[in-house]
């Protein structure tokens, strides 16, 4: 397991396909702020919740000067059904082989009803302008996420 991001580290360079194979690369986001959430599989109870929260809280987010980003090793093809499923508004990115998600300490060993086995860690990692790691979160709920992220981010209140 890649040790997970730290605020103040430099975040991993990645260069992914979206929904519909076009390849999306950090770099063409610096000068934004970015959230890059990291989510199990598309189209299941708890990723549809969490990736309906951050559609709901797209606006407001934007207006705080934040894009959003999922990705998940699903297929890009599967990223388009569940994107246009919910009406996302938000690049969904495909990381079949796990290599960015690794990369962010998004990937690892974990337990489900005694079993302990590898996969995706639910995680949201939040970039400044610069691409530096503002805010990193691990284990990290599907419902509610987002309400709590907004509040770590000042954005309420």
């Amino acid at each position: 397991m890649a040790d997970r991001l730290a605020p103040g580290t430099a975040a991993p360079a990645f260069t992914l396909p979206d929904a519909h194979g076009k390849p999306v690369s950090l770099e063409d986001m610096r000068g934004e702020k970015v959230i890059v959430y990291f989510y199990p599989r598309a189209a299941t109870p708890g990723c549809t919740t969490q990736a309906c929260d951050f559609r709901d809280s797209l606006a407001s987010l934007a207006s705080a000067g934040y894009r959003v980003i999922g990705i998940s090793p699903d297929e890009p093809a599967a990223l388009e059904r569940f994107a246009a499923a919910q009406e996302l508004g938000f690049p969904l990115l495909s990381d079949p082989d796990h290599r960015v998600a690794e990369a962010y300490g998004a990937w690892g060993e974990k337990k489900n009803y005694g079993k302990v086995y590898e996969g995706l860690i639910r995680s949201t990692v939040v970039l400044d302008e610069t691409g530096t790691v503002v805010l990193a979160q691990y284990n990290v709920r599907a419902t509610g996420h987002v309400a709590k992220l907004r509040r770590d981010l000042g954005l309420d209140g």
